[in-house]
């Protein structure tokens, strides 16, 4: 399937973005390894998490979806049953590399399969930290999917230093250390999102995070039981990002998204823009156990900026959308220390790269970063390959709404991974797109 875009100035309205992937994840894992019922408001109907879900109904977790909430009778720590076949997670990294930690804990052994896609994607930075643990789990010999797991007699906790900044890689080890004999200590030099730490205490894990200057040392022991909880999901930031920067380039243009989930590991892509000259406002903040609130966004003019390295994890999905902005903006962007966007669903770097030569913007791309010359004029009538990345497809899309002609974003069908109603809402705000 293909987006077909052409141009509409002024996009305006009110919209509620579906809730958050990584929160909804994990709700679900959580939830399933529990002592009693729990009720998820707000989870994300997208292909991802609904691999997540059905893997543990595969386990023997009764997932029911009432009245729009997901309602998990959860089993306990090792109340999971092993599969009867191996369990397939489509697209979704954040499944695998999560599951495989939770998964080594367990008396039975597993498989972990993907898509193409996800079997491309680098596994040896879990295995490896696993197999300091004790765990039996391995990959293929290149380091990717599928990844099998043998029963594991003894998981024993120890300190590791993050190599690389990945909220995946430390959540997989809090999982496991659930099932250690011993503490674990993992230490992160580079804040990623921390969802997986407020769950945790959500469903009463005993856990410590204690931050020294720039680093932070989280310490999870091992749990007994976790305590069934009710989870109230916000809007997924990363997915309104998109929305955001629909509003800031296109013109006469006013949006407000409702009850977007704020957490500050996740929102560094608000103050960049605000650094850029973005017209953004938060209203009526609400601090439950993940903050949230209202973000109003209306046309700006964007300059260009050197982007600091160090909000680079912090704004790892919302790059793309950054990529567009600075496309738009007046001035040079300069991206350093973004080498992790060639390990996602594509090689974002080199995907964007190629958004950004079909619009006929001017970039010189590196390693690990790109320099983005921004620009008034632009390529019409284009066709844009997003290599099967739902955010490439998403970001140029919204690319595509400030172009005069016909526009075509190509291989769009892994959008539902993450956004499934994301046409609906663009055609609500405004934009001219459709499916063909």
């Amino acid at each position: 399937m293909n987006f077909r875009v052409k141009k509409k100035d002024s996009l305006n309205g009110k919209f509620i973005i579906p809730g958050d992937k990584s929160i909804s994840h994990r709700s679900i894992m959580c939830a399933s390894i529990a002592d009693g019922e729990s009720k998820i408001t707000g989870f994300l109907h997208g292909d991802d998490c609904l691999y997540t879900a059905k893997a543990f109904t595969e386990m023997g977790v009764k997932i029911d979806n009432q009245e729009g909430r997901m309602v998990i009778k959860g089993v306990g720590m090792n109340g999971l049953q092993a599969p009867k076949k191996d369990l397939y997670l489509g697209n979704s990294g954040t499944s695998m590399r999560l599951m495989a930690g939770l998964l080594v804990g367990q008396n039975f052994s597993s498989k972990l399969t993907g898509d193409k896609s996800l079997s491309q994607r680098p596994m040896l930075r879990i295995i490896e930290p696993l197999r300091n643990m004790g765990a039996e789990i391995f990959c293929e010999e290149s380091g990717t999917p599928p990844v099998s797991i043998n029963h594991s007699k003894n998981l024993n906790g120890f300190k590791y230093t993050l190599p690389i900044a990945s909220a995946q890689v430390k959540s997989s080890l809090m999982f496991a250390a659930l099932y250690g004999n011993h503490e674990m200590e993992i230490v992160e030099n580079d804040q990623t999102r921390d969802h997986t730490e407020k769950m945790f205490k959500k469903f009463g894990v005993n856990i410590s995070v204690e931050k020294i200057n720039n680093t932070k040392n989280i310490k999870v022991e091992n749990s007994k039981s976790l305590l069934a909880s009710d989870i109230n999901i916000p809007g997924d930031f990363s997915s309104a990002a998109f929305f955001i920067l629909a509003a800031l380039i296109n013109p006469n243009s006013e949006i407000l998204l409702e009850n977007i989930g704020l957490n500050p590991t996740r929102t560094a892509l608000l103050d960049v823009l605000i650094k850029m000259g973005a017209d953004i406002q938060i209203k009526n903040i609400l601090n439950e156990y993940e903050p949230s609130g209202d973000i109003l966004i209306k046309t700006s003019n964007l300059i260009g900026i050197d982007l600091d390295e160090k909000l680079v994890p912090n704004l790892i999905d919302e790059l793309p959308v950054l990529f567009i902005a600075a496309a738009f903006a007046s001035g040079e962007t300069r991206i350093r220390g973004a080498q992790e966007l060639r390990a996602k669903e594509s090689d974002r770097l080199e995907a964007m790269s190629h958004s950004l030569k079909a619009l006929g913007v001017n970039f010189k791309l590196y390693s690990d970063g790109i320099d983005i010359e921004g620009q008034t004029k632009f390529n019409k009538s284009i066709k844009i390959d997003s290599f099967g990345d739902h955010r490439i497809a998403m970001a140029s899309a919204i690319a595509c709404s400030r172009l005069d002609g016909e526009n075509e974003i190509l291989n769009i069908e892994n959008v539902s991974t993450s956004f499934p109603n994301f046409i609906d809402l663009c055609k609500s705000s405004g934009i001219n797109i459709d499916i063909n």
